[in-house]
């Protein structure tokens, strides 16, 4: 059996990242530490209890460029949401962009995709 472990995010600036996440979000920083690495390495909880590692390059590490475009590889965070358009009003107030939608499913959900501090993709699925 395999359980996820971690999501991890990379960011020139781990701290205003984590703290956007724990606005945003309700994330919880559970430490913060600067690994022997030389990265800064903040490690985070989601209210559902996964656990989002941050962290900027270690020494001598250069990083490309992230992209919140749809693209190949890990591309967005899903997200439940209980009021879509309200979180997505509240998270374009904290510097988010919406990307898609809000839309409507076949079944009845409606999902909106966001681009996010740190160039991260970000999905909110509010349910029926």
């Amino acid at each position: 059996m395999y359980k996820i472990n971690h999501i991890h995010l990379k960011s020139s600036d781990p701290e205003s990242t984590a703290d956007w996440w724990v606005k945003a979000f309700n994330f919880k920083i559970k430490s913060d530490t600067t690994r022997s690495f030389g990265d800064r390495f903040i490690m985070c909880e989601s209210e559902g209890g996964l656990a989002v590692n941050i962290s900027n390059e270690r020494t001598g590490e250069t990083l490309s460029q992230g992209d919140s475009n749809p693209h190949f590889g890990l591309e967005h965070f899903g997200l439940d949401s209980d009021d879509i358009d309200s979180d997505i009003g509240k998270l374009v107030s904290m510097g988010a962009i919406l990307a898609e939608g809000p839309f409507s499913l076949d079944d009845g959900r409606k999902i909106a995709f966001l681009k996010v501090p740190g160039d991260v993709r970000v999905e909110l699925i509010q349910g029926i």
